[in-house]
């Protein structure tokens, strides 16, 4: 009787714990909460840390890795967690590490919510990028609006200073696609590296070629490093960068030299001072109450403002998956693909989401706004 008691409490205690792991929804995630994107991976870390437990009533789990900005630890992640079976994996947060998890996506059909701005994550929309969403306003969207800007201003060149790598290519693909269009004149292009130390020699060539603006395609603190060389030697003309720039840690590298750039992005960080029916308001508002009341006054960043919309839009697409699926298995992983690229009308701190088959991620440029820096801080541009 004993032994008969125990097996019974045995297999009552497998089948419990079996039905919990069912009944879980496992999200990894690589971030770079090390290496050159720092600034970037950390904020989003901090975000994932305070979401809610559960969707729809069913616990959610996390495992949040880390790839210190290298791309090849990225996928290596990327790999761990899907042979772990996680639902869903978030990064990487920079284009190349973003750009690294495609393939596995795709291999073990696992959705992926890219928080990098290219459209490279996403296009062209087939095979394992299927898989793939891109998150945040991206460099087509934004690089028009800052060329809507630079026409406003009656800029007519500019130059380029960009990281070495996808991101920086990205950018300078869509301005040379776009420019003519407006007017304006690409000058010149120059490159550094994310972990170089000086960029003096790509300032004066760009310089020599007298744009009325320089434009700097790079991202987190290692963009601060042209602005500061430009106003260094003096250069008059407008600064725009990257929306890679928005939050504390660049205004505290930037100091005054960062005073005055431009940068076209989503609105989360100057979200107090939207009209009251803009569709970002409420819940960027939201959203900045909950985490500075975990982090404190003024640590908000578009960076977790783009991990809380991940999960948004992760949140809506798994209240339909699970009609029709448990976590867990390839049948939850695919109706949350599905459910995913059918997001419609939902109101995130970047936008309004509206997604479909040829779309895994794009915006409409008034999506975005032009910031600016002003007194340290950031303010909506005139």
């Amino acid at each position: 009787m004993r032994i008969s008691a125990l097996i019974l409490g045995v297999t009552t205690l497998l089948a419990t714990t079996s039905l919990a792991m069912a009944q879980e929804i496992r999200i990894g995630a690589t971030l770079s909460t090390t290496g050159p994107a720092a600034s970037i991976g950390i904020p989003i870390k901090n975000t994932l840390q305070i979401l809610p437990k559960q969707i729809a009533g069913v616990p959610v789990s996390w495992t949040i890795l880390d790839d210190g900005t290298d791309t090849t630890v990225a996928r290596r992640n990327v790999e761990k967690l899907t042979a772990d079976n996680v639902d869903a994996i978030i990064g990487g947060n920079t284009t190349p590490t973003a750009l690294a998890t495609i393939e596995v996506a795709g291999r073990t059909q696992t959705p992926v919510l890219a928080i990098a701005p290219s459209p490279s994550v996403i296009e062209p929309h087939e095979g394992a990028r299927k898989w793939v969403f891109k998150v945040p306003l991206g460099e087509r969207e934004l690089s028009e609006r800052t060329l809507r800007d630079m026409a406003k201003r009656g800029i007519k060149s500019f130059g380029f200073i960009g990281f070495n790598d996808a991101f920086g290519e990205g950018w300078l693909k869509e301005f040379a696609q776009l420019s003519s269009q407006y007017g304006i004149k690409l000058v010149g292009a120059e490159k550094f590296a994310r972990t170089d130390t000086s960029v003096v020699a790509q300032v004066l060539k760009v310089l020599a070629m007298r744009p009325d603006a320089v434009f700097i395609g790079a991202t987190g603190t290692p963009a601060a490093l042209p602005t500061l060389a430009l106003r260094e030697r003096g250069f008059k003309g407008q600064i725009y960068q990257a929306s890679g720039v928005i939050n504390n840690d660049f205004l505290r590298v930037g100091g005054k030299a960062v005073e005055g750039v431009l940068v076209a992005g989503g609105p989360l960080v100057v979200s107090a001072s939207l009209p009251d029916g803009h569709p970002s308001k409420a819940v960027s508002r939201a959203f900045v109450a909950t985490f500075e009341g975990a982090h404190g006054p003024g640590s908000v960043s578009l960076f977790a403002g783009n991990a809380y919309d991940a999960w948004l839009m992760l949140e809506s697409a798994a209240k339909v998956a699970l009609k029709t699926a448990k976590p867990g298995t390839p049948e939850f992983r695919a109706a949350l693909r599905d459910a995913l690229e059918a997001t419609k009308d939902l109101a995130v701190t970047g936008g309004v989401v509206n997604l479909d088959p040829a779309n895994h991620g794009f915006f409409p440029p008034d999506a975005a706004v032009i910031m600016t820096v002003k007194d340290g801080a950031w303010a909506l541009a005139q």
